[in-house]
């Protein structure tokens, strides 16, 4: 056979060689370690909420901040009605389209097990504010709920060193923070003469938080005290105080640092918050998704052996209030 001869023959059956090595190639997909080291993998990472409060803007501020460092982006989302079906839909969605890791605040740990197992299947999970531990999870980051209870009921016994009778209001207590902080509050009153009368859910309604505490406040005359668990639960607290001109008679101990509630502890008509460090779920979980996304097992390794990671809490009452809202406003102003 002569040279052109062969020539032809070999560049006629160049187009199936090629063919079939695209073949090979196809079936090889990149392992999730070479994806994640991809240099130029553009990373796509979420931050959902339980509720659409203003709290929120606090973790947003952290967000920011990761982001500008890092150069990423952190989708914001945020559950309209605060229901476990809108975060579900939500957590689907985004399992759906691709994003690399999610984090999420959960709405009710057990009734979304099969849906956060789902999405732990397809992305890195982790989760912040309220955990699911049950879950498969990689990671939680935030507050020890039971110590931050623990610390607000010891507060209570202290504004009620000979005793009372308290109430409780938030929006669902099938939530793992709801829970836990409920839980440490209990731990911390007990046998100190102080009796839970009541405990009322509102399901994120704004308008229900309120008309709630009025309803109890007006059934027991002799309530000594209103608790609220959430962020929200505070305003509405207030308001309904307020309101039913009670402030003074009716003392009140929330969590979380929304403005209505720091003004309240301002006036005096909330004693005191336990107040977490929103700015740190937002910023460590964008850390952490991010480092999940681009370093696979290596970030995985790197996880604390408990899978916890407590950002802690502060107690905020009228001798510290001032200087904690002129903090608070330095950290939002990232947002804007």
């Amino acid at each position: 056979m002569n040279a052109k001869r062969k020539l032809g023959l070999l560049l006629a059956a160049l187009p199936v060689l090629v063919a079939l090595g695209c073949n090979n190639d196809s079936k090889s997909k990149p392992s999730a370690a070479q994806t994640a080291s991809d240099p130029d993998k553009i990373v796509k990472l979420a931050f959902v909420t339980n509720n659409p409060s203003q709290f929120w803007k606090i973790s947003e501020a952290g967000l920011k901040k990761y982001e500008k460092e890092a150069k990423v982006q952190v989708d914001m989302k945020m559950p309209p009605n605060g229901t476990p079906e809108d975060q579900n839909q939500i957590l689907q969605n985004l399992a759906s389209q691709g994003y690399d890791a999610i984090a999420v605040s959960v709405i009710a740990p057990n009734d979304q097990l099969g849906v956060l197992n789902e999405v732990a299947a397809k992305t890195n999970l982790i989760t912040f504010d309220s955990d699911a531990a049950k879950s498969k999870r990689l990671l939680y980051i935030g507050t020890n709920n039971f110590d931050a209870g623990k610390a607000l009921g010891e507060r209570i016994a202290t504004l009620l060193p000979q005793g009372g009778k308290i109430a409780v209001f938030v929006g669902t207590l099938s939530a793992d923070n709801a829970t836990q902080r409920l839980n440490g509050i209990e731990a911390a009153i007990k046998d100190k003469k102080i009796e839970i009368v009541d405990k009322r859910e509102d399901n994120t309604d704004r308008a229900k938080a309120r008309s709630n505490v009025e309803d109890i406040i007006n059934a027991h005359k002799d309530l000594n005290l209103v608790v609220g668990l959430w962020n929200y639960n505070g305003p509405a607290i207030a308001a309904a105080i307020q309101g039913l001109g009670k402030q003074g008679k009716v003392l009140a101990a929330v969590f979380d640092e929304d403005d209505a509630t720091l003004d309240a502890i301002a006036n005096g008509t909330i004693a005191a918050t336990v107040v977490q460090k929103p700015f740190q779920f937002g910023y460590l979980s964008a850390k952490w998704m991010h480092d999940l996304a681009t370093k696979g097992d290596a970030a995985k390794k790197a996880l604390p052996a408990s899978g916890i990671i407590d950002t802690g809490v502060t107690v905020i009452d009228k001798t510290n209030v001032a200087s904690f809202k002129a903090e608070l406003a330095e950290m939002k102003k990232s947002t804007q």
